[in-house]
């Protein structure tokens, strides 16, 4: 799974750009997989969203998920999903979802990151490691020793998300994550597609070819 580059849509952090448009700026920036994150739109319109951003992203080689809600992840054809602490477990669904299927969950420690791999969760993301205002809940910043140890103690991709910028990349994927998960870092840019290909670069130098 290719996750350097892993950008969230937001539309209000975006100024009112629209999923898709923040989607087929950032694919086209180097982002390798995109979440579609909305709390509030209905589900008609989520599937509508979704099947507008994997005309993006497909073309590109980039994956799409959708943040929370398999139904529509489902309904639209999505490549997958992310999962919070309190939604639908993993394996459950696993049995809901066809091959191939990818599955994501978001970890606040090492018990929960096991307990996602046991469940057989294909990535997790260690949330927060920084401070961030992008997310109202997301609670203190964790910090890059914890996801060192996380990385240690799972198999599957660590990724890492809150709080990361142009200036901190380096030092995360240095700590060990597979990739970063931003939104504001690229969606509130004013050119979301250069500040994509910023991060991505910035990525793919502190990983070195070693880790490619």
């Amino acid at each position: 799974m290719p996750f350097d580059l892993y950008v969230i849509t937001d539309e209000t952090l975006a100024g009112g750009i629209p999923h898709a448009e923040i989607a087929r700026r950032a694919v086209r920036g180097g982002a390798d997989a995109i979440q579609l994150r909305d709390k509030h739109m209905e589900s008609r319109d989520l599937v509508q969203v979704g099947r507008e951003i994997l005309a993006h992203t497909r073309p590109a080689g980039a994956l799409f998920l959708v943040n929370d809600r398999l139904d529509v992840a489902l309904a639209c054809g999505a490549d997958g999903i992310h999962l919070g602490q309190d939604d639908i477990r993993p394996d459950v669904a696993r049995q809901l979802s066809p091959p191939g299927f990818i599955i994501g969950v978001s970890a606040g420690s090492i018990e929960e990151a096991r307990e996602a791999e046991r469940a057989g969760a294909d990535y997790v993301v260690l949330s927060p490691v920084f401070s961030t205002g992008s997310k109202a809940d997301a609670g203190p910043g964790l910090g890059l020793a914890e996801l060192a140890r996380m990385k240690k103690a799972v198999r599957i991709p660590v990724l890492a998300i809150g709080g990361i910028g142009p200036s901190n990349v380096t030092d995360v994927i240095r700590a060990g994550a597979d990739g970063v998960a931003v939104i504001s870092a690229v969606v509130s840019a004013p050119d979301i597609t250069e500040a994509s290909r910023t991060m991505k670069a910035l990525i793919v130098r502190a990983k070195g070819p070693g880790r490619r």
